[in-house]
């Protein structure tokens, strides 16, 4: 898998989680089905900051990866319910016409990995 950050905005950049550790962090917990109904970030521009607008070329990659996703996986939410991980299987169920799909969700959301860093400054 390639390497993969969640972000979520800070004061002065983003935070950042490392999904290889957000992944260990949740094998312990019990995958229970969601409506895909219930994900929030479905109807959000969630791969495309404000004001990127999405090339055909940067929706065919995203394309490529969802329908390479596995759905024996589950997703993980936050303590909040909001993603943190699996977006491209998200979508890959909603295409195959889906109406659930396996998750896992924090208790307590993990504390993340770096603060106030932009995306590019990142280890890839």
């Amino acid at each position: 898998m390639r390497k993969q950050y969640h972000f979520r905005p800070s004061r002065n950049g983003s935070y950042a989680w490392d999904v290889d550790r957000l992944v260990t962090l949740s094998a312990s917990l019990a995958p229970k089905a969601i409506a895909l109904d219930q994900i929030a970030e479905l109807d959000e521009t969630y791969w495309f900051s404000e004001g990127d607008t999405p090339s055909c070329r940067a929706i065919a990659e995203h394309f490529k990866l969802m329908m390479a996703a596995d759905l024996q996986y589950p997703i993980i939410l936050c303590a909040e319910g909001r993603l943190m991980d699996g977006m491209h299987r998200i979508t890959k169920a909603l295409a195959h016409g889906e109406q659930t799909i396996l998750s896992v969700r924090f208790d307590q959301t993990p504390e993340p990995d770096f603060t106030d860093i932009q995306p590019h400054d990142l280890p890839y």
